[in-house]
């Protein structure tokens, strides 16, 4: 399971707003009971103040501040079941003084001491229970091998070599070690003595991050005199958006506090260089999932005809499957209707000569591999359409950098070109900046500054830019090949 998936699992957790209001609902149901339950004429005829209906959606705001506050809505990964039990009932403490305030402040009769007692109790039981749910299935998930990071540590001196020893007694983490990376030093036969494994020296760790599928990388080099090699890794892991972790007293400072993720009894100061983790991330798989799944139904039609023309113009499947560079270097199969010959990889090597854009990409507007229905196909962008696939599966998204092929992509590598490998912290997409701004008509280096501008300024409201622009972009058939 990606990243992106599991950031949608925890943040799921927002249904506690639900859950709240849900409880405020149980609470009424004594009052309601004395009083009576109204008829189904007398519930229609009742009318709600404009000052209550915005009196009780200023008072879910408060509530949904209280919980931002305490770090409910942060990944919980590391945390203990106890600890997050703790914080929900202090959340939920927090919002019944916020209810009970209320209710003096407005004057409701409803709300009494009965009331508010049933609100905590149900909201307390409701919140921490669905955590604790969703906790014992995300771990069990993880336990058995699924929705796991892959950790590099970098150093491997003994305090490297005891955080590397919590990893598989705590598989409930999610976390996959790789191995270490360190020149050779004496030290280095104790981590090999212990079951450890050098994977590359410090000249060599640029061309391992750029070729295996890293998540997150510990930096566990002394600070004093290793200043420099830590400041360049660091930097190298964020040009390619991966998560950087350093213990937190690598200075043994006594007072200060920063951010910190606790992996059992160690603090690790953690940098993120993709997007933020939050709300928008949730909505946006839930985005994906809802838009993939309507526009499959919506173009199931077209799609069959689609496979019909193929089947009956050219002979070879109607499908073309490809090895993609997907989140985090991983690979995954990219779906998409065939528009050429069924050789045509093997007659690319021929036809290189006659490439039309810059840097590693291949794309020539003529291609004689192209099949009658295939260019059409490919000037409509109706091709395109099976990878809704990928994103209901969750190996793309709506919108993110276009999968590069892995001829591409070994090409990124021989080159050595960093900087543009921070694409690959976000899941891939159908389209993007460069789909609405000319696609093949537009240079290399300026498809890469797009996505790379995506990474940094990504936001829902730009997805959604996108994707009405998508829209006149592939009805104009602009920069297609």
């Amino acid at each position: 399971m990606t990243k992106s998936r599991r950031q949608i699992l925890v943040y799921a957790v927002r249904l506690d707003l639900i859950l709240m209001v849900l409880a405020f609902g149980a609470a009424t149901l004594p009052v309601l009971l004395r009083e009576g339950l109204p008829s189904f004429a007398g519930f229609l005829s009742m009318k709600i103040k404009l000052q209550n209906f915005v009196a009780f959606l200023l008072l879910v705001l408060l509530w949904h501040f209280v919980f931002s506050v305490l770090g409910l809505y942060k990944s919980k990964r590391l945390a203990s079941r106890t600890a997050e039990v703790f914080d929900v009932v202090k959340a939920t403490s927090i919002c019944t003084v916020v209810l009970a305030f209320f209710t003096v402040v407005l004057g409701l009769r409803m709300v009494n001491t009965e009331f508010v007692e049933i609100f905590w109790v149900a909201s307390t039981f409701t919140v921490a229970g669905s955590r604790l749910a969703l906790r014992t299935w995300l771990r069990r998930l993880r336990v058995h091998g699924h929705n796991f990071h892959n950790l590099l540590i970098v150093g491997s001196n003994p305090r490297a070599l005891e955080f590397a020893r919590l990893i598989p007694l705590r598989p409930e983490w999610g976390y996959q070690l790789t191995g270490f990376a360190d020149d050779e030093w004496a030290g280095v036969e104790k981590l090999r003595a212990a079951g450890g494994h050098l994977v590359c020296d410090f000249e060599g760790l640029p061309a391992f991050l750029r070729r295996n599928v890293v998540d997150e990388v510990v930096i566990a080099l002394p600070i004093r005199s290793f200043h420099e090699h830590a400041s360049k890794i660091a930097e190298m892991c964020e040009e390619q958006g991966i998560i950087v972790r350093l213990f937190s007293n690598l200075f043994d400072l006594k007072t200060s506090r920063p951010p910190l993720e606790d992996f059992g009894d160690t603090s690790l100061i953690t940098h993120y260089a993709g997007p933020a983790e939050g709300w928008p991330v949730l909505f946006k798989r839930l985005l994906d999932i809802c838009g993939s799944t309507a526009l499959l139904l919506l173009v199931a039609p077209i799609m069959a005809l689609t496979a019909l023309l193929i089947k009956l113009t050219s002979p070879g499947p109607v499908m073309f499957v490809q090895k993609r560079i997907g989140l985090n270097k991983r690979v995954f199969e990219i779906f998409k209707f065939r528009t050429m010959v069924v050789d045509a990889e093997n007659k690319l090597a021929q036809l290189e000569h006659l490439n039309e854009v810059s840097g590693p990409v291949f794309k020539i507007k003529q291609d004689p591999r192209l099949t009658v229905v295939g260019k059409f196909l490919r000037k409509t962008s109706i091709d395109e359409l099976p990878q809704l696939f990928n994103v209901l599966r969750g190996d793309m998204s709506l919108v993110g950098p276009r999968p590069l092929q892995l001829r591409d992509y070994e090409l990124f590598t021989v080159g050595g070109l960093d900087w543009q490998r921070c694409r690959f912290s976000v899941r891939p997409g159908i389209t993007c900046l460069w789909q609405v701004n000319g696609r093949s008509s537009i240079p290399f280096e300026q498809w890469m500054e797009l996505d790379q501008q995506y990474v940094r300024k990504w936001s829902l409201w730009l997805d959604f830019q996108i994707l009405f622009k998508t829209i006149p972009a592939v009805l104009r058939g602009s920069g297609a090949a």
